[in-house]
């Protein structure tokens, strides 16, 4: 388990492996076309099936996989790879180089631990071309759910008077507990069977905001039986286990290049009016 700070930013682990509320197609974008705003967090980014990925949260400065580096994610200290596909880590020098020439420190990169040699002989082969150091700080980690962590009175001294409390703590009784809070939860590319393990990734399941690819959108062109064989998720195998899915917030991404921004909002709006309206889709990259 990996952390960073408060905010509701903790690092940790899941499985591995913007846009709007899709109910309304282009609203809640806080004025600004890549900014959506999700239970609290602004996410930008940019997300096509085999092109590009990359999302971001800025308040926690942060971003999960780099595509070919937006140049809104230079500014994210926390880079976590949910896997090798080029249109997801194919920026990645980049990313630590333009950090570097800005003057930012080096960022940390979370990356499965099968690819944590691959990534490292990576940047030897970028220092070699470009005789130029690339600084960064690379850690094996499996998944990725965020956490947010906070003190909480313990229950024996729930409804005490403050002044008794005070004189607890300032003698030395530990008061609180510390109590861990999943927020977001993201999936990389992935079957929706991995998702639903609840024996794995409970925390996913009930995350505030839940991050999951749907590459394809409806049975015409491509059916759950092709989402599968290439290790991909169906948008109505997610509705269909939509009861599962205790998130607050489900931001979908990773829509295939196939579609267009109407084609996107058309199947959304298809989804039962009780799931459909916890749908944000990440379109950015689409026309």
């Amino acid at each position: 388990m990996a952390k960073i700070g408060e905010f509701a930013a903790e690092k940790a682990h899941t499985p591995t492996h913007p846009g709007t509320p899709a109910s309304a197609p282009a609203t809640r974008s806080n004025n600004a076309k890549h900014l959506l705003e999700i239970e609290g967090y602004p996410v930008e980014g940019v997300s096509v099936g085999g092109k590009e990925t990359c999302v971001i949260f800025p308040t926690l400065s942060l971003a999960f996989d780099i595509g070919m580096c937006p140049q809104q994610a230079i500014s994210q200290e926390f880079l976590f790879v949910s896997h090798g596909h080029l249109d997801h880590i194919g920026g990645l020098h980049i990313y630590v180089a333009a950090r570097a020439f800005l003057g930012l420190r080096p960022p940390t990169i979370f990356v499965p631990a099968c690819l944590q040699d691959h990534v490292a002989r990576l940047f030897e082969v970028y220092h070699a071309i470009a005789h130029s150091e690339l600084n960064y700080n690379l850690v094996p980690l499996e998944g990725y759910v965020i956490y947010s962590v906070n003190k909480k009175l313990k229950q024996e001294f729930i409804g005490l008077p403050g002044s008794e409390i005070k004189q607890l703590r300032l003698s030395g009784v530990e008061i609180t507990n510390m109590v861990s809070t999943p927020e977001i939860a993201f999936t990389g590319d992935t079957t929706l069977d991995f998702i639903l393990d609840p024996d794995n990734n409970a925390d996913v399941l009930r995350a505030k905001i839940l991050v999951v690819e749907s590459t394809f959108l409806d049975d015409e062109s491509h059916s759950v039986e092709h989402a599968r064989k290439y290790g991909h998720t169906h948008l109505s195998e997610i509705a269909r286990q939509s009861d599962k899915l205790e998130n607050k917030a489900i931001l979908l991404f990773h829509f295939s290049a196939r579609y267009t921004t109407e084609e996107i909002d058309a199947a959304i709006n298809r989804l039962p009016p009780y799931f459909r309206s916890r749908i944000y889709a990440l379109k950015e990259g689409f026309e």
